[in-house]
């Protein structure tokens, strides 16, 4: 069973007068355990892929399906909830609550599945230790630099134990140093833990890291080219 697959995907929108084909007839299948990269200019479609990978959007025509569930036909509530339990986001502008401190901002993702309080702290400990977040757990966003910050996108995304991680742009605001040591951070959670891992990027540091570069132009793929 593939994490993620889709055929003949479309997306378009209208702008002005005139259509905009932001994903042109996509084919795609990843499996599980892949950390792969979209690659391609600005507009090229990556991030509305993301989105209707994430369910954030639908579809205009073609299929998708996430760990073998077909997401077309499902409503809105049955989305939300396919995203709580097998995806993780990592957002460019890291997305965290401001009122919440670090480990609130994690715990939100548990709270939300209905995990029992009980076991956050041993779910979230972990997880803020491996990124080096132990010691800032009641820390807010606004005393946190650009790389902490991410660093909290990212123990939200995998806390909840997701199949997947959808991550747009996750090194565009920190520089190289951060962004090394946050890839390698991310390649140990997909070695060890098996989680399927899908960046857009324009990154060459996280081209150089992915087992698999999906470039795109004008919503369409034209080039996927793997790594062994």
């Amino acid at each position: 069973m593939n994490a993620i697959a889709l055929s003949g995907v479309k997306k378009f929108y209208r702008e002005g007068d005139g259509i905009v084909h932001a994903v042109d007839g996509v084919d795609l299948t990843l499996a599980p355990g892949e950390f792969a990269s979209l690659a391609g200019p600005s507009g090229s479609g990556k991030t509305t892929l993301l989105n209707l990978i994430g369910g954030l959007d639908r579809p205009d025509s073609g299929t998708l399906a996430i760990d073998g569930v077909f997401t077309n036909d499902r409503s809105d509530d049955q989305l939300a909830e396919l995203r709580l339990q097998k995806i993780g986001f990592v957002f460019q502008a890291y997305n965290l609550i401001p009122v919440l401190t670090v480990f609130e901002n994690v715990q939100f993702v548990l709270q939300a599945q209905g995990v029992p309080e009980r076991e956050h702290s041993d779910r979230i400990a972990p997880i803020l230790a491996e990124l080096g977040l132990a010691e800032m757990a009641h820390r807010f966003p606004t005393q946190l630099s650009g790389g902490q910050q991410q660093r909290v996108a990212v123990a939200r995304a995998i806390v909840g134990n997701p199949t997947i991680v959808l991550a747009d742009e996750p090194t565009a605001n920190l520089d190289s140093d951060t962004a090394a040591a946050l890839l390698e951070m991310m390649r140990r959670l997909n070695r060890h833990q098996g989680i399927t891992f899908l960046f857009s990027s324009h990154d060459p540091m996280v081209f150089d890291r992915a087992s698999r570069v999906i470039k795109m132009r004008d919503g369409k793929i034209h080039e996927d080219a793997r790594r062994d």
